[in-house]
């Protein structure tokens, strides 16, 4: 599969579900969990990250999940299969994230290596979808630190929620530059210099290095939009599939 010759034409976002948590006081935070489906001009697709898997229960302090859509009922929606799928970029393996990987195994999978090593090491911090992100039919390419993919699509390396996390940065023909935060920033508030680290972040000195690193690639590449990995208040504020960025 080449799509070295395609650069990103559409941006879909995959809301797969929404969720209120308890945030302490009263009050409550709206949290959302994504996909991302990129088409080139190539007519090539790019699928980033794959959700939460439907043979995983949930852990007792999740809460519980509402308007539940999963990435191939969005990928139908849009008259696209899995085979459809030439390219999966797995920002990292939490299983929110990696948890429908094995039903793409006409894709090339683009991973961090060092994330990749730390999981295959048996980190039991991934084990929950294992058997999805880890299926012998899968084929990896490892890319170590930032990796322009192709012309208009750039991976960076974001280390702090866990290592070898990885954001996304595209341009689009109309919208301009996109930053995909993924869970390096999840929320649109932490999007400090000096923010604080949630308790599911790994590395809390590396997760503010990649918060700044980003903050100056908004700054420098002149980022019209950001779009934060788990902010429900953000995500419904933005266009959604069918609809989407071009």
């Amino acid at each position: 599969m080449t799509i070295n010759a395609s650069v990103p034409q559409k941006l879909y976002l995959l809301p797969l579900s929404f969720s209120t948590v308890p945030a302490g006081a009263g009050r409550t935070l709206e949290m959302v969990s994504g996909s991302y489906l990129i088409e080139t001009s190539a007519n090539k697709h790019i699928l980033i990250d794959s959700g939460f898997p439907s043979d995983v229960p949930r852990a007792p302090e999740m809460p519980p999940a509402e308007q539940e859509k999963n990435v191939i009922e969005h990928l139908s929606d849009l008259d696209l299969r899995p085979n459809d799928i030439d390219m999966l970029i797995c920002t990292h393996f939490d299983v929110d994230h990696a948890g429908y990987h094995d039903a793409f195994t006409h894709a090339e999978f683009i991973v961090q290596r060092t994330h990749y090593e730390l999981a295959r090491s048996g980190h039991p911090r991934f084990a929950a979808a294992r058997a999805h992100w880890d299926h012998p039919a899968l084929r990896y390419r490892m890319v170590d630190g930032d990796a322009e993919i192709l012309p208009g699509l750039t991976l960076l390396e974001t280390s702090g929620h866990t290592t070898g996390h990885q954001s996304v940065l595209l341009h689009l023909p109309q919208t301009g530059p996109v930053l995909l935060a993924i869970d390096a920033v999840m929320m649109q508030q932490a999007f400090t210099p000096d923010r604080r680290a949630w308790p599911v972040d790994e590395n809390e000195e590396q997760l503010r290095a990649s918060t700044r690193k980003l903050l100056a690639i908004v700054e420098h590449e002149h980022v019209n939009l950001v779009i934060f990995g788990h902010d429900g208040h953000q995500w419904q504020t933005l266009q959604k599939a069918p609809e989407y960025y071009a």
